[in-house]
């Protein structure tokens, strides 16, 4: 993500400025820390908290208490926090700050997430980043914490989920609307490699597919949606697919769904592709 843009740093909330220079948080993929580049090893429960905090931002000492231990007793939970918040600050110095009542990230921690977000945010408002090549590359391989499975963090790799697959739509409009039918067609296939029913995903490759020429690459992208939406939730796709295929001569009837579907035999014999 380093490539991609220089990581987003956190700013002043309020609660004092502590300088956290050389710090670098990634979450996506899997959770690691380093200072000025040099890896740094650190306790499951504090990387809890470390995650906690870049996600969700400045918390107070309760909710992150409640949070992170949800099973256990308001007073043994206010302990566990007490006892991890200790090792941060003296295992990591200055990478959060606290006062009474509040935690937060230290100003200056660079985190992979804010300066994803950042751009993905900056997509759908002015689409800048819409002629960026790796930006789909980006967004393909940021997968949230993959193998943490608690509650408050499954919600969040939900949430970041939904975000990614609305900036790759979002990119593939763009593509699109530009005439770039390449881009908007690697954006569109990140999309459904990620949920592989997403009509608008496929909606954008059809219309990639289209915008390159490739009519039946185009209709057999359609007709496969239609059979795995059948076998897998029993409806129809959106009537938008028929209406970009429906005047195409160019496209074999059977792509169209409008004839079964012949074996690999017929489809060779005729000459189809």
């Amino acid at each position: 993500m380093v490539a991609l843009a220089a990581h987003s740093r956190r700013g002043g909330d309020g609660m004092g400025t502590v300088s956290a220079g050389g710090w670098e948080l990634r979450l996506f993929g899997s959770w690691g820390l380093a200072r000025d580049a040099e890896p740094v090893d650190v306790g499951l429960r504090q990387q809890r908290l470390i995650a906690a905090l870049a996600l969700l931002g400045p918390r107070s000492r309760r909710h992150l208490a409640s949070l992170l231990w949800p099973e256990s007793s308001e007073v043994h939970a206010a302990g566990n926090l007490r006892t991890c918040l200790f090792e941060v600050s003296h295992q990591l110095p200055a990478l959060i700050r606290r006062n009474a009542g509040s935690v937060a990230m230290s100003e200056g921690v660079s985190v992979d997430v804010d300066a994803l977000r950042r751009l993905v945010r900056g997509l759908a408002s002015n689409g800048d980043a819409s002629t960026r090549a790796d930006l789909v590359d980006a967004l393909s391989g940021a997968d949230l914490l993959p193998d943490w499975y608690e509650d408050w963090v499954v919600f969040e790799q939900e949430r970041w989920t939904q975000e990614r697959l609305s900036a790759l739509d979002v990119f593939a409009e763009h593509s699109i609307a530009r005439g770039d039918p390449d881009p908007a067609i690697r954006a569109a296939m990140a999309a459904i490699a990620i949920e592989p029913l997403r009509e608008s995903a496929h909606l954008r490759l059809v219309e990639g597919h289209l915008l390159a020429g490739n009519h039946v690459a185009a209709a057999i992208a359609y007709r496969r949606l239609r059979d795995d939406l059948e076998r897998e939730l029993g409806v129809e796709p959106s009537s938008r697919f028929a209406e970009l295929l429906a005047h195409r001569s160019d496209v074999p009837a059977y792509a169209r769904g409008t004839e079964p579907t012949p074996t690999p035999l017929e489809v060779a014999h005729r000459g189809w592709k």
